[in-house]
């Protein structure tokens, strides 16, 4: 049995609708025989060189829900397709058995039961557009989609979730992750980076980071191939961007992993990319990945 919720927009069939959104509006009407109450987005999120500083980026997690009264949720995700689940909302004791995939949303649905949101149970479809190869961080922009479209899903119309108590919920309830990134996922501004306050009653602080606005371009730079080459392959590709004017890169997580985040002047970035994909198609190797990346804003409910 599912509970009462407001109408829905149509935002699976709405032809100007970015197509993610759609998609996860489809795909969770498809997996669970309704459409959803509500879809929110949130940016991947990034550290900058300079401590304590994050922004977010312009690339999406979706994540789409509509409530429930009988304390089940099903979670699904295109890219689990064989993985979905129905489970019982139990928000004390041992966790039921999930899959992988799953657990951490889980953990997001039962942090908010606690908190009295969604304890009738949720569907939730979520989705994200980047994968881990890409080497932002996935998670805390997952878990802020998921906990903004369930809190909205169950809230009263025209009540929004609580971005300030969202960020708290999630810290206790995952204290395995980057909080600053949440922050960042949660209270970004375009073209602003955010000093993440060292408390959390801080008032929050914004600095101006436009590379577009200063003829410099922002690129995500992923090594593929071997794990056990990673470093060094990318610390070969950083050196090559360097070479060819780069003015700075950085590692865009608090751990060295696949991939830097390079700020290139507009003008050298054909260069660099030429630079970097003769060097390793020279060797054999698989050639790195550029994304570019704007500065985006920050979570928000997708009409």
């Amino acid at each position: 049995m599912t509970g009462p919720a407001p109408a829905p927009s149509d935002l699976a069939r709405r032809a100007t609708a970015d197509p993610l959104f759609r998609l996860v509006a489809y795909a969770l009407e498809a997996a669970h025989g309704r459409p959803p109450t509500a879809v929110w987005s949130a940016p991947y999120a990034f550290h900058l060189g300079s401590p304590g500083l994050v922004a977010a980026a312009g690339w999406p997690t979706a994540a789409a829900a509509a409530p429930r009264a009988d304390g089940l949720v099903r979670l699904s995700s295109l890219a689990h397709p064989a993985d979905s689940c129905d489970l019982p909302l139990t928000p004390s004791g041992p966790p039921p058995a999930a899959p992988d995939w799953a657990v951490r949303p889980y953990a997001v649905l039962r942090a908010l039961a606690r908190a009295g949101i969604g304890r009738g149970g949720s569907d939730l479809h979520v989705q994200g557009s980047l994968t881990a190869a890409a080497g932002l961080a996935t998670a805390e922009p997952a878990d802020c989609a998921i906990a903004l479209a369930v809190a909205d899903a169950h809230a009263a119309p025209g009540r929004r979730p609580d971005r300030s108590g969202t960020a708290r919920l999630l810290a206790d309830a995952l204290p395995d992750g980057d909080d600053a990134l949440r922050r960042a996922v949660l209270f970004a501004r375009p073209g602003r980076a955010l000093l993440s306050p060292v408390r959390a009653d801080r008032r929050r602080r914004y600095t101006a980071f436009d590379p577009a606005a200063e003829g410099a371009r922002l690129v995500l730079l992923a090594v593929r191939g071997d794990p056990g080459d990673r470093p060094a392959e990318l610390a070969r590709a950083v050196d090559l961007t360097r070479r060819a004017g780069a003015l700075s890169a950085w590692p865009p997580g608090r751990r060295p992993g696949r991939s830097v985040l390079v700020l290139l002047p507009e003008s050298r970035l054909a260069a660099a990319r030429a630079a970097v994909a003769e060097d390793f198609r020279g060797r054999g190797r698989p050639v790195p990945r550029f994304l570019n990346i704007t500065v985006s804003g920050a979570a928000r409910r997708e009409e």
